[in-house]
């Protein structure tokens, strides 16, 4: 079993930070904006869903 030295382990953990690529300011708003977008979408789609099974079984079960 290799032992592990802590201060190889930072210089190693330093060198690939360094390779990271952040997004732009530009990027980051886009896919907030698109994630923002896609929670409301599904939560309109999983209302009606709801509101039609609901419908559905209150006919089914005769409570309507």
């Amino acid at each position: 079993m290799a032992k592990s030295n802590p201060f190889g382990f930072l210089q190693e953990v330093r060198v690939e930070a360094s390779k990271v690529t952040w997004p732009s300011r530009r990027e980051t708003l886009i896919t907030t904006g698109l994630v923002l977008a896609m929670v409301v979408v599904s939560s309109v789609f999983f209302l009606f869903t709801d509101t039609v099974i609901r419908w559905s079984l209150g006919l089914i079960l005769g409570t309507r």
